[in-house]
């Protein structure tokens, strides 16, 4: 079983930018298609971005397209967010998830989970 921790959270202004990274142990990520999920406040925990083992392909949610990158390094054994143009509507408990399938958006999908790291953005 792999290990997450997030980090790299905090408050922003909004059009500023954040860097999430997702720090995994236990056993390497190599393997592993990772993805990154958020939960707002009174909402569900949804997808918003993800990657294949091989950096080969990357996947985001329409909400954050343009603004949002997903990258990694297998070498670090690290998944990055990168987060451009903020807006209020992005303030949530951002979430890292490893799993099997790559392209998966159902957090069903993925088996392992970091703890989460809170994003606010403020208008």
């Amino acid at each position: 079983q792999v290990q997450l921790v997030e980090s790299g959270g905090g408050l922003v202004q909004a059009g500023g930018s954040l860097r999430l990274s997702c720090a995994a142990s236990g056993r390497t990520i190599s393997n592993y298609a990772m993805a990154w999920f958020r939960q707002g406040p009174g909402k569900e925990r949804e997808f918003v971005g993800g990657i294949s083992w091989s950096s080969a392909t990357t996947y985001l949610a329409d909400s954050v397209k343009g603004r949002f990158t997903v990258s990694r390094d297998n070498a670090k054994n690290t998944v990055y967010l990168q987060m451009n143009s903020l807006k209020p509507e992005d303030t949530a408990v951002y979430y890292c998830a490893a799993g099997s399938r790559s392209g998966a958006t159902r957090k069903e999908d993925y088996v392992n989970w970091g703890q989460g790291t809170q994003v606010t953005v403020s208008s």
